[in-house]
């Protein structure tokens, strides 16, 4: 019975190790610059809300502390909602040395597609204690009907 050596044969060399090795030196150095506060990332999509619907309405609640209603800017064409602002960053001391800056400053966009068709004159929109608040009313071709029988 013969036996076979399989540490005699030649290690398989994978030929995308050093892609991957590159790879990883890429996402180092990026991240030491963001940690130096070179770059901002945000893999998160802001600003983070809520959509829902009611017989009569559709709601739609989003988070945006510290934005003021001069800054945002809210827009429907069609059936696309379209919310666009900026949330600035507020002035700091030049001696401030941070541990965590995780609030995000800048501009931002959302355009969500609406559910269903809504009334282009009935909309309303609030932003009271950091919370965006925009109601839509259906448009009356979309709302439940009632409909009555009668008897002969």
């Amino acid at each position: 019975m013969a036996l076979i050596r399989f540490t005699e044969q030649p290690a398989f060399r994978n030929p995308w190790a050093e892609f991957e090795r590159i790879r990883q030196g890429l996402d180092e150095l990026s991240n030491s610059l963001i940690g130096q506060g070179r770059a901002h990332i945000h893999a998160t999509v802001y600003p983070p809300l809520n959509m829902y619907e009611t017989k009569d309405a559709l709601i739609l609640k989003a988070e945006l502390p510290g934005v003021h209603p001069d800054d945002l800017e809210i827009s429907l064409e069609g059936d696309t909602l379209t919310l666009q602002g900026k949330r600035l960053r507020k002035l700091d001391d030049k001696a401030t040395s941070y541990h965590r800056r995780e609030i995000a400053v800048g501009n931002f966009s959302r355009a969500l597609a609406l559910p269903t068709k809504v009334d282009l004159d009935n909309m309303k929109a609030t932003l009271a204690d950091g919370i965006l608040t925009i109601t839509l009313q259906k448009a009356d071709e979309v709302k439940p009907r009632q409909i009555k029988i009668s008897t002969d």
